[in-house]
Formats: structure tokens, sequence, C-alpha cells
């Protein structure tokens, strides 16, 4: 029999307890419909006390959706969108941000997930040149798709030589609970003070269901996203849901403590397997994600207990991601498996 518990996504975990109950708290009556109600007031209220007094928050039903609209509200067709090349936007997301914004998404090499100033300069050409894409955004997702984290001051870094240059810093932030988290940061320490426009808010990879946000820090790039959203199907009729699961997420630091229990667990698996022979960590683990190396031959029976993704193929890299819902017994178990599956495979 499998466990109940996979190291595949943070996507796979239940939904908090805390969010079912702010659902069903929310589920008496009759209320108005399309955001018009006492729990997406509330819910944006919550927003604001983390993020500023200021901001413009809009509710979606998952990441991909709130980083192609995010980056709609931001570009016009003939602009370009700087990238990672194995960023979320640029490799999952099924050519979304190029169909709905009209865009060229430019891939950047980024060793380690982050992207680099330097990488940026090199790509930032053909301005004012009618013959080419005008780079209009730079996207980065925190934390990266290597579990990394970008430090404050790289972060400030690219925000600065976007403003400067009249561009937008937009940041994927599924798991910016992680990252911040980590960091032992404020939701607005990690996001709006380090010079960020466009915020997509994770909350389905923290223990929401189905609920993700779009967070503009300068109002005024938000002033039609109402239509936006709406055009791209992501108005949710019967939004208090939605809204109750944000609330109960930014109330009494539930959106750390999930984020802190998955970070932790996965330092616990990195310390769990670490010292297995054939076994090598590929990226730093910075947050709730764990690289490894493994035997190609371990990675069909490890899969036959646990589910998880291979990561890099050609290289055996698999990704191990923990959740606000594993357990230490859950890491001990399955790394227990992983030392006696590698253990029969000859060196």
């Amino acid at each position: 029999m499998k466990p109940s518990r996979s190291f595949a996504s943070d996507n796979n975990a239940g939904v908090h307890p805390d969010a079912l109950q702010a659902i069903q708290h929310a589920n008496q009556g009759h209320m108005v419909g399309y955001g018009d109600d006492p729990h997406t007031e509330s819910a944006v209220a919550k927003f604001r006390e983390h993020f500023g007094d200021d901001v413009t928050v809009f509710f979606v039903f998952n990441g991909t959706a709130a980083n192609v609209l995010g980056l709609q509200a931001l570009t016009r067709p003939f602009h370009a969108v700087l990238c990672p090349e194995l960023s979320h936007i640029y490799t999952d997301e099924c050519g979304a941000p190029e169909k709905f914004t009209g865009c060229k998404l430019v891939p950047l090499p980024a060793p380690g997930g982050k992207l680099a100033l330097e990488t940026v300069a090199r790509a930032y050409h053909g301005i004012g040149d009618q013959h080419h894409v005008q780079p209009r955004v730079i996207s980065i997702t925190q934390c990266t798709e290597m579990g990394t984290v970008y430090k404050p001051a790289e972060v400030e870094a690219l925000a600065r030589f976007a403003h400067d240059r009249k561009m937008f810093l937009h940041m994927d932030g599924a798991r910016i609970s992680n990252a911040a988290a980590a960091q032992q940061l404020t939701l607005r320490q990690a996001t709006r003070d380090l010079g960020v426009d466009v915020l997509s808010f994770g909350g389905t990879k923290n223990g929401l269901m189905g609920v993700d946000a779009v967070v503009f820090f300068r109002p005024e790039l938000a002033q039609e996203f109402l239509f936006v959203r709406k055009q791209a199907m992501q108005l949710a009729s019967k939004m208090r849901y939605l809204s109750a699961q944000m609330e109960a997420l930014l109330t009494n630091d539930l959106w750390r403590r999930n984020a802190a229990q998955a970070n932790r667990m996965a330092r616990l698996l990195e310390q769990q397997v670490k010292n297995i022979p054939q076994v090598s960590i590929v990226h730093p683990v910075e947050a709730n994600g764990v690289f490894v190396q493994i035997p190609r031959e371990a990675i069909k029976k490890l899969m036959e207990r646990y589910f998880f993704y291979v990561w890099v193929e050609e290289e055996s890299v698999v990704r191990w991601m923990c959740s606000f819902d594993t357990t230490e017994q859950d890491v001990r178990d399955f790394a227990k498996f992983v030392t006696e599956v590698v253990g029969e495979i000859p060196a």
C-alpha cells in the first residue's frame, strides 16, 4: 500500500483545516457574487495589512492565471518579458503567457534558477528599434524552480535595473511564503519593499484550495484589471469561498507556519539522504524542495511506492517536495526506503 503522502509537489497536499473551516464559515445564506461580499472585503483588508494600504489585489483560480494576467496588465504585444530559461512561465504554462499577452518571452540562462543582473543587462537591447520587441518586464520566480531563494539584494538590484529603464519587475510568488519564511522576512519585506511591481501570490501550494492572487503594488497598473480578469474567465461567481481561504491564510501567521513546516521538512530530508552512497544533492536546499541525483535504476523502484517527478531525465535528477502537512515520520520513512532501494544497486 502506498503512503498517503507523496514528495511530488506541494500542489498534491490536502487543504489546511483552517481553510476548510473558513469555507464552511462562508457557507451561510446568500451573498452577492463576483466579489461584492464581506469575505472578499475582509480578505483584501488582510492583504493591505501585510503589503500596504494602497495595494490592489485580485483573486484567481491558479498560479498560471496569476502569472499570465499579471503580465498582461503590464505589457502590449510588441513587448518582451525577460525570464529564466527554466521559469514556470516559459516551460510549464503551455504558451499561455504568449497567447494572452501577445508578447515574446525571452528565456535567459539562470544557473541555480536565479536570474543575474549581468545576464539581464546583456539581453537589454534593440531599444527603440522598430524591428525588435521591446523589453518591458523582468519576471523572476521566488522560490526558484530549483528550490533556491533570491537574496533581498538580488531582487533589489533587478528592480532597480528595471525601473531605471521604465520596465517592471514581476514576481512569480507561487512559493513566496516559503521564501519569506526561509529568510525570516515579512511578506512585504520580501516583495514590495524590494521593488517588485506585481506579485503572483501563491495560496494553492501553501494549503489552500484553488485560489491564488495578483497583487499590484502600484494601483495605476491595475486600472483595467477587472476587465482583464473577467475576459480571461478568472472571475469567480462565488468569490466568497476563495476570499475566505485567503483571509484565513493571512490570519495569525498561518501562511508562515505552513511554509516554515514545509521548509523544515525539506531540510530534514536533506539531512536524511545526503550521506547515502550514490545520492547527491544538486542544488542548495533553501526552501521546501530537495533536488537530488540518484541511480537511474532506483527511480522506477522508488516510484512504485512514492510519487515524485524526474526533473532532468538525462542526468537522473529528481525533485522531492515537502508540504505544509509533511511530517517528520513521512520524511524518515521515505529516507529509509531510499536507503534500502539505492543500497541494492551496485556502485
